[in-house]
């Protein structure tokens, strides 16, 4: 990336803050392998390229100034899974860019003061990792405290966030756009502006790291201080956590309820609750025994152990709302339509997906992705009868074609190679 006009050198010297341009290029490709959608300007990362040293020239140009000022964020509602919309904030891919310069200058700092059970967002850390640990602890303790918080993202104080970020954060120049970022307004699909006081857009680059900065103080810290006896995993603003008894859970899903309102933030009261962690060993009535956390829902489940005798243990696996969104996929890709293609192209368009899902919800109980595979397979013999002839009104042999076509070719679809195996439990 150079300078248009005059030498590089000369420019430097004349910058308040030394920001270097092999970040701002490491920037700019991470957010192209991330892709995302158009912000206000409908500049895409295909049109961002056309002039690329140009365009990442004006960044680092105007951050090094500390002249740049971020656009408007595009608003944009999606639906929820449990109904209502959720608001999310597309930035331009410029101040992506902007964004993922700052992340990469700070998120090392900000990561050694993190939780060990902080897993979402983090280098090195996962979801599958958050779901693995929930588990053992599960088969620990008796009783888990599930809450939700409303609007999380939405409704991050500034004050508090800024109070956070500049005890950790020195750099003047960084301190000065996410400040700026934080007041930048949406603008909503009609185009107009509407004003931010408190909250980080869902979507933009900083905003994962600034929510775990956030719920560092309002819930890790406070967590290790007053209660390091109940170990607990979280996820951005998702987390349970476990506890020795029904009394002390119950106290504790009332404290972390005052806790998160000292920080301006309000537990959902229909979706926080005390979970019983019930199987063969632990009988008690309770009228709650499964709870949902990261798309997996941990409840009593039928398990085998090493000597082959059946009991009941409580273990996660692949939720219901999980399960409906990935069979509306599948509906959507419309098999039956594509019979110009082959079942090679199908299986190279598709497998991508099927391989992230069977990766992720897979890992747990495995056997309840069967009905998500059997739906594919469904699908592929309509797609069968459809473009051979002599499928054409036989349900059974187009299933007995495509059973013969898994046997001989398992390796053609992800799902073939993992469905029959013995259930991981």
């Amino acid at each position: 990336m150079s300078q248009p006009s005059n030498g590089d050198d000369l420019v430097k010297s004349t910058k308040s803050f030394e920001i270097s341009k092999h970040v701002v290029m490491d920037a700019y490709r991470r957010v192209k392998a991330k892709r995302g959608a158009a912000g206000i300007d409908n500049q895409s990362i295909e049109m961002f390229e056309q002039d690329l040293k140009r365009n990442l020239y004006r960044i680092w140009n105007r951050m090094s100034s500390g002249s740049y000022f971020p656009p408007a964020v595009k608003q944009v509602a999606i639906a929820k899974k449990n109904g209502g919309t959720r608001v999310l904030g597309v930035p331009t891919v410029s101040d992506r860019v902007a964004q993922m310069v700052v992340k990469l200058y700070v998120e090392p700092r900000l990561d050694g003061l993190f939780h060990a059970d902080s897993y979402g967002y983090r280098p090195g850390r996962s979801a599958k990792q958050a779901i693995a640990i929930t588990r053992q602890r599960c088969w620990r303790y008796d009783w888990v405290v599930e809450f939700d918080i409303k609007g999380a993202f939405d409704n991050l104080d500034h004050d508090l966030l800024m109070k956070a970020i500049r005890t950790h954060i020195r750099d003047r120049w960084a301190l000065l756009y996410i400040e700026r970022w934080l007041k930048a307004p949406f603008e909503t699909a009609d185009g107009l502006p509407v004003p931010r006081e408190k909250g980080t857009p869902q979507g933009g680059v900083i905003s994962p790291m600034l929510m775990n900065l956030f719920m560092h103080y309002a819930f890790d810290r406070w967590m290790q201080k007053t209660h390091p006896e109940c170990p607990f995993a979280r996820y951005a603003d998702d987390a349970v956590v476990h506890c020795r008894s029904q009394a002390a859970a119950e106290r504790l899903l009332a404290e972390i309820d005052e806790r998160l309102a000292s920080c301006r933030l309000t537990m959902h009261p229909d979706k926080s609750k005390v979970v019983y962690c019930k199987d063969s060993n632990r009988r008690r009535d309770y009228p709650w025994i499964q709870f949902t956390f990261l798309g997996f829902t941990f409840k009593p489940r039928a398990a085998v152990d090493k000597r082959g005798q059946k009991f009941t243990n409580f273990l996660p696996a692949v939720s219901r709302e999980a399960t409906i969104r990935m069979l509306r996929t599948i509906k959507g890709w419309q098999l039956q339509r594509q019979t110009p293609v082959t079942i090679e192209e199908l299986a190279e368009r598709h497998n991508p997906m099927l391989r992230g899902w069977l990766n992720y919800y897979g890992s747990f109980y495995r056997s309840e992705m069967a009905f998500v595979c059997h739906q594919v397979d469904r699908k592929l013999a309509y797609w069968a009868r459809r473009k051979y002839k002599r499928l054409r009104g036989h349900l059974r042999e187009s299933y007995y074609w495509l059973g013969r076509l898994a046997r001989r070719r398992p390796e053609l679809f992800v799902h073939w190679q993992v469905l029959y195996r013995p259930a991981t439990r």
